[in-house]
């Protein structure tokens, strides 16, 4: 299995990143490319800025790595109960990129993890909602509370957690989703 990894945020400290990084290591067996959304950003999305120069080519080049991927792995950051800005417009001009939807008909494993105790849950909510109207099936979601309570020097401390993670994991690996 090929699988596109990435957090959605452009914070050089995400521990979104942390969570995506470390979660990526548990698909050692498979072919893993762990992307940073730095190197595809682009201006802000806006109708009239498309018409007058296109669709930028990063989002061209990313939604030809999600094409070439049997699953996505991302971990969302929650900004104000939201997506991140940075987040928010790639996946804006992705689905931009003609005849495509913006996740390419892909399996995402979807994550979130924050400071609190809600650990992303209204991210994770948001997108479980409107990813499946954008190319993207929802196989599995993990949320990581308490970040910097639970993950400490590249790994999840809360072995209840960590089980948890582990067993969605086992579960993709064994199902081949």
């Amino acid at each position: 299995m090929k699988i596109l990894a990435f957090a959605g945020s452009n914070s050089s400290t995400s521990i979104n990143r942390q969570l995506v990084t470390y979660t990526s290591s548990l698909f050692s067996e498979h072919e893993v490319e762990l992307l940073d959304l730095n190197d595809f950003e682009m201006p802000i999305y806006k109708a009239d800025r498309e018409e007058e120069s296109g669709v930028p080519q990063p989002a061209y080049t990313l939604a030809e790595k999600v094409d070439h991927s049997d699953m996505i792995l991302l971990s969302l950051a929650e900004h104000n109960g939201a997506y991140s800005a940075a987040f928010k417009n790639v996946f804006d001009w992705l689905s931009r990129v003609p005849e495509r939807k913006a996740f390419g008909d892909k399996k995402i494993f979807l994550m979130a993890t924050s400071p609190g105790a809600r650990g992303g849950a209204s991210v994770l909510e948001m997108a479980q909602k409107r990813f499946p109207y954008n190319g993207g099936h929802v196989i599995a979601t993990f949320s990581l509370p308490n970040f910097y309570d639970n993950f400490k020097e590249g790994t999840i401390v809360d072995e209840q957690l960590k089980e948890q993670l582990i067993e969605l994991v086992d579960q993709i690996k064994r199902e081949g989703k």
